[in-house]
């Protein structure tokens, strides 16, 4: 295995993506959901498990880390961002998806057949009223937040109406040494809010389009929703398999994801 690289991918529009690769063998792309990046331990442990088997590229999304943030942002961009990376690890590539982030593989898969495998983690699509009610304003109200720079409250606004976070819970976070880290990235919680749409609703028209083959993973000790969730997203997309991890919440343990990404990588 080979040690771990910095590099730089330019988008379309002229942003820089930058990323870690590591390892040797078939590219893998990793893709973060919300408030998370290239450091994060979650998928920094992924990284340096597949890279035992794989090329891993493990990337700061745009308005992330040292990634450019290049404005207006549309879903669009996002998907060129993943677009451009794929074209650095070689033209094709194995991609994973973690929360939003499984909404923005799935974007670029529907329109990207070098994207040849993808794997998901919990998308967090709101597919009954067990899951939390979310306004079709979402965005636009997290977007007015963030302009009249409450970034604190955008971040409220966005654990407690998408995450389902308790207000209880949030106050605690704000007090914590790493909230100012959880703040810096609050101008992206509206690109979140447009890579999943308008009240989170399933995209059945564009996941009945995929034809990759497609792995869906939830945890077994998250809310009822998010299994709800992964299972119609395996069901809507033709032949995709749907996987429970025991004991796993969202929160999933990178020694219980990685072993499950490797198996589905390498049949």
């Amino acid at each position: 295995m080979s040690g771990t690289a910095t590099g730089r991918a330019t988008s379309a529009d002229g942003t820089s993506i930058v990323f870690d690769r590591s390892g040797t063998g078939p590219a893998v792309v990793l893709v973060h959901g919300a408030f998370t990046g290239r450091a994060h331990p979650i998928l920094s442990e992924v990284a340096a498990f597949l890279a035992r088997w794989f090329t891993v590229f493990n990337y700061d999304r745009r308005g992330r880390g040292d990634s450019g943030d290049t404005q207006p942002y549309a879903v669009k961009r996002e998907v060129e961002d993943l677009t451009a990376l794929v074209e650095v690890a070689g033209g094709s590539a194995m991609v994973f998806g973690g929360s939003s982030g499984a909404g923005l593989v799935l974007h670029a898969a529907a329109q990207n057949p070098s994207i040849s495998k993808l794997a998901l983690w919990e998308p967090p699509y709101h597919v009954d009223a067990s899951a939390p009610r979310l306004p079709y304003d979402f965005a636009a109200r997290l977007d007015t937040l963030i302009g009249k720079g409450r970034r604190a409250d955008a971040v409220e606004l966005f654990m407690v109406e998408a995450a389902a976070v308790p207000a209880e819970a949030v106050a605690v976070m704000r007090l914590q040494p790493s909230w100012p880290d959880t703040e810096a990235v609050a101008h992206t919680l509206p690109y979140e809010a447009a890579v999943m749409g308008p009240g989170n609703t399933l995209p059945a028209e564009m996941l009945a389009a995929i034809t990759q083959p497609v792995l869906v993973l939830t945890g077994g000790s998250s809310p009822e929703w998010m299994t709800k969730a992964g299972k119609a997203v395996a069901g809507t997309i033709p032949g995709a398999v749907h996987r429970v991890l025991g004991g796993q919440t969202h929160n999933v343990s990178p020694t219980a994801l990685g072993p499950e990404l490797l198996e589905f990588f390498t049949a």
